[in-house]
């Protein structure tokens, strides 16, 4: 396994790949021609230097957002260059096989500031380059040896889905297009939902496969100090059980000051309503009905509070609830839930509202007919 880094890649990062048994290669970046691309598409065009390592007889690459689960040597049968053929009619640049060429090389070089990049980036640029791919063969690694002899070396071929299967295409139909024991390469597509960040597996099933690779590596690494990060010595100080404690003492932290704020809602905005005399709360008061007008209020923001936060809860928890895998579905119904939430908490706080200041004014007429019969 290769891997060829630019300036940006730290010595440490080197040293972790070597000592996993990578061949770490150095390269300058090649600068991005177009004007007009995504930012992240900057240096893209480093990928075309592929082409030119004519120290080996076939490259088989894979962008780092790819995850091989089964064998895929197959690949190395194929000829000059291999591809994938995506639903728009674009080949895909994240699994190729190319024979190095430096003739290829320098033939690209000189085109890459006149052919076009419908993205921007290398995967335009080879579209245009390659621009007869469409019309290619597929790829068929079991052709016997006589066959491949008698006929003609193909400049391209096409892949299979089976060595670029798309989660981008899996999410919209929830399945794989093909048979998902035979998949040999997942390529994880969609924009920022890359798997190496954990709270994609919340939204892509198929990341569970590369978490479940991840966890099955190797916990140390010869020639790296076991495989341990000088900057993660103060983590393993940290107490297993500290990460409990922090999410009681946040979940506490929101649910006293809610809990204090229900229980005083009433009360305060009576309170500011009300212009109570002193002899009036000393001798005309009834203890019994401002206990129960208390309790009723406290009842009724209560059902309200927890109402709020059962559906805070509910609303994000309903596609697992349901067993719903599909992204869009998934999302759909984050959509209705934070719906209904945002409605209950909308009705719940106008009636509240309603509801104290009536009682105010109510507690207020009262107050001054107590008052007028005293004078």
């Amino acid at each position: 396994m290769v891997a060829l880094v630019s300036d940006g890649v730290s010595d440490y990062a080197k040293k972790l790949l070597e000592a996993d048994g990578w061949i770490v290669e150095n390269i300058s970046l090649l600068v991005n021609p177009n004007q007009v691309r995504p930012k992240r598409l900057w240096g893209v065009y480093t990928k075309l230097k592929i082409f030119n390592m004519t120290n080996y007889k076939k490259v088989v690459y894979l962008d780092a957002d790819t995850i091989v689960v089964k064998s895929i040597e197959d690949l190395f049968k194929c000829e000059k260059f291999c591809a994938n053929l995506k639903h728009s009619e674009r080949l895909n640049s994240g699994v190729m096989v190319v024979e190095p060429s430096e003739a290829v090389f320098n033939d690209m070089m000189s085109k890459v500031n006149t052919l076009p990049s419908y993205t921007g980036g290398d995967q335009g640029f080879l579209n245009s380059y390659y621009s007869d791919f469409p019309n290619s063969h597929v790829f068929d690694p079991n052709i016997p040896q006589e066959v491949l002899k008698a006929r003609p070396v193909p400049e391209m071929e096409q892949l299979s889905t089976l060595y670029n299967a798309d989660v981008g295409l899996y999410m919209l139909a929830n399945k794989w297009m093909v048979d998902e024991s035979e998949l040999r390469v997942i390529h994880y597509t969609l924009g920022p939902l890359k798997p190496w960040d954990w709270w994609t597996s919340w939204l892509l099933k198929p990341v569970d496969v590369w978490q479940n690779v991840r966890e099955r590596l190797e916990e140390t690494l010869i020639g790296t100090g076991g495989g341990k990060n000088p900057n993660d010595e103060l983590l393993s100080k940290v107490p297993v059980y500290l990460g409990g404690i922090s999410v009681f003492v946040c979940f506490m932290a929101a649910v006293v000051p809610l809990g204090i704020s229900i229980a005083i809602r009433g009360r305060r905005i009576v309170t500011q309503l009300t212009p109570v005399s002193a002899d009036t709360d000393l001798f005309n008061s009834d203890p019994k009905k401002d206990h129960l007008q208390a309790s009723s209020c406290d009842i009724v923001s209560w059902y309200y509070g927890l109402g709020m936060a059962f559906l805070a809860i509910v609303a994000p928890s309903l596609p697992c609830i349901f067993g719903i895998t599909a992204l869009f579905l998934r999302l759909g119904l984050m959509v209705v839930g934070g719906i209904i939430l945002a409605s209950f908490m909308t009705y719940a706080s106008e009636h509240l509202a309603i509801r104290s200041f009536l009682k105010g004014c109510e507690d207020r007429d009262t107050t001054q007919s107590r008052e007028c019969f005293l004078c």
